[in-house]
């Protein structure tokens, strides 16, 4: 399929630059208007036992599904009810002990007003994010957030694209507060998203991944090099640990070590009459069993490693993990 004939690269490349820097002004002059207002809308959620219902209509509909999604998963119980579908039953779905947040940049939209006085007879507070304060949503809220845009990006100044873009930066705004005001933890945080690789990352422990028992790779200190390789080979790991007569860790040889070490003494030597003693590398980097997994991650990256012990508090063998036990995983 050709392209129209009105297509113009240069002019795209304009337009495209223009949208972003019109966006980035509505949503730093809205941060400069921000005011007591903002933090009484903090309070009145805040002291709320039930959840925060956003409502929109259009593409300010689209907007509150998303700030009622972020909200959720940042520790702010929410919800989103369509305003036409709530003068049809849905109205049910609101409780006293909810906060209702009403979107829409004109704060006419019809479906939303037509239940405002509705919402105000519950006894239900009313937040709003909209575009101007003297609107029917703005008299009927108990708190307005001014999300007011000079312009649209729109070259016609119709299709809301600056407006948007400030009342979901607002939403944010809102769920960033709430979540820092109630203590939200990147714990927390990933119990909400379990399936996701953020939920995998802050929720994976080294304990979940590590191999443990007869799986880890040692020997004794005095054990001979070749009973050390043995037991490289039979664990599969790329290395041993080398411990103490209380499974303490002295250090660690790896497959690399033993290349190395060939092209240092050459082929002819007799390697048999080393030790592990002998060869190992002494206080390799070691890691906790409770430590999150992307931890050990980064540990081995920055050491530029592939494999890792694990010890407990007083330094003793607990486990090994390498890579691929990473990358099976999800982690990394």
């Amino acid at each position: 399929m050709s392209l129209p004939s009105t297509f113009d690269p240069s002019r795209a490349l304009s337009l495209a630059r223009e949208t972003l820097d019109i966006e980035a002004q509505a949503v730093a002059a809205m941060a400069l208007r921000l005011d007591q207002r903002f933090v009484a809308a903090l309070e009145l959620v805040l002291k709320s036992r039930g959840r925060v219902v956003v409502m929109g209509m259009g593409k300010s509909g689209h907007i509150g599904r998303k700030i009622a999604a972020t909200l959720a998963s940042t520790g702010t119980p929410a919800m989103f009810v369509h305003p036409a579908e709530a003068s049809h039953g849905d109205l049910g779905m609101i409780t006293a002990d909810d906060v209702v947040l009403g979107i829409s940049n004109s704060g006419e939209s019809e479906e939303l007003t037509a239940i405002l006085p509705l919402i105000k007879r519950m006894g239900v507070p009313l937040l709003a994010i909209t575009g101007r304060g003297d609107s029917t949503l703005g008299r009927h809220a108990d708190v307005v957030l001014d999300a007011s845009v000079e312009k649209e990006a729109c070259p016609h100044n119709l299709a809301p694209t600056a407006s948007t873009t400030a009342q979901l930066a607002m939403g944010d705004a809102l769920a960033v507060a709430l979540l820092d005001a109630r203590g939200f933890k990147a714990d927390d945080f990933a119990r909400s998203h379990p399936g996701g690789s953020l939920g995998r990352k802050l929720l994976t422990h080294v304990s979940d991944v590590m191999r443990s028992g007869d799986a880890v790779p040692r020997v004794p200190r005095e054990a001979g090099l070749m009973d050390l390789m043995r037991e490289i080979s039979a664990k599969g790991l790329g290395m041993s640990a080398i411990v103490d007569a209380d499974n303490r860790v002295l250090g660690i040889f790896t497959d690399g070590d033993l290349r190395r070490l060939i092209e240092r003494t050459g082929s002819s030597a007799d390697l048999r009459a080393l030790s592990a003693r002998d060869v190992m590398h002494p206080n390799p980097r070691t890691v906790r069993a409770e430590a999150l997994a992307v931890e050990a991650a980064g540990l081995m990256e920055a050491s530029r490693i592939t494999s890792v012990l694990v010890v407990d508090e007083l330094g003793r063998l607990s486990g090994a993990l390498n890579s691929n036990d990473l990358m099976r995983a999800k982690v990394i």
